[in-house]
């Protein structure tokens, strides 16, 4: 099975997305390094959803963008050309309940930790400010980008409560709101594209990068309690 990936790099520092699986992605100092990662984090992914995984995965880069952004810090600005079609109403409810899956599933490996405030990462500042070094700092992070991935599309959200609760708020909105499915592109915040596709495939992206940190750093602190819910490799 062909994993299509889209390459987005900042000179030679890379992300690759796993366009046929939303949200699956790896990160390298190359394309190279990135590439050779994305078949191991795409079986992960597939055994999370609980699907069959086919014995044979090659990638195939189908597209590549450049960036100005800081790609080393997990930053990202590609719309996919298959982000701008319109989503029949089963295609959203099957990526919606994913969604959904990975916020309840971020909570359950949340709540696993025992200590979550332990860190041994250093204070590291990026462009959106210090970057999140506890699992509580991780998980507030992740659930705090709710009302600005959905903003970025017109509908208005918040984060409060549970991530969860605040991204089902988040789509009760959406689905408020006229011809949501028709994937209209948006000119949302720095001048940065995006759709509901989009949306939808970052919530996945940014739940995983924040979950594998969050589970590897509470492997680290020898948490034998915490859960592999995404089913990381260790």
């Amino acid at each position: 099975m062909e994993i299509r990936c889209v390459w987005e790099h900042n000179g030679d520092d890379s992300l690759i997305y796993a366009e046929n699986f939303p949200g699956a992605f790896s990160r390298g100092a190359n394309r190279d390094i990135a590439l050779s990662k994305i078949a191991a984090e795409v079986r992960s992914y597939i055994a999370w959803v609980g699907a069959d995984c086919p014995a044979d995965l090659k990638p195939v880069v189908t597209l590549e963008q450049a960036s100005e952004l800081a790609i080393l810090d997990a930053d990202s600005d590609v719309l996919f050309p298959s982000e701008r079609r319109p989503l029949t109403r089963s295609e959203y409810l099957s990526l919606k309940a994913l969604v959904m899956k990975s916020a309840a599933d971020f909570q359950k490996l949340y709540d696993s930790i025992p200590d979550k405030d332990y860190s041994t990462r250093p204070a590291r500042k990026t462009f959106y400010g210090p970057v999140p070094r506890t699992a509580r700092e991780m998980y507030e992070h992740t659930k705090n980008v709710n009302d600005y991935y959905f903003g970025e599309i017109g509908v208005q959200a918040d984060h409060e409560g549970t991530i969860v609760d605040c991204r089902c708020r988040g789509f009760a909105a959406l689905e408020r709101e006229e011809g949501f499915l028709w994937c209209s592109v948006f000119e949302g915040s720095y001048g940065e594209l995006w759709t509901l596709r989009k949306v939808l495939r970052r919530f996945l992206w940014h739940d995983r990068i924040h979950a594998k940190a969050m589970y590897r750093a509470a492997l680290n602190s020898s948490a034998a309690s915490v859960e592999n819910v995404f089913h990381f490799s260790k």
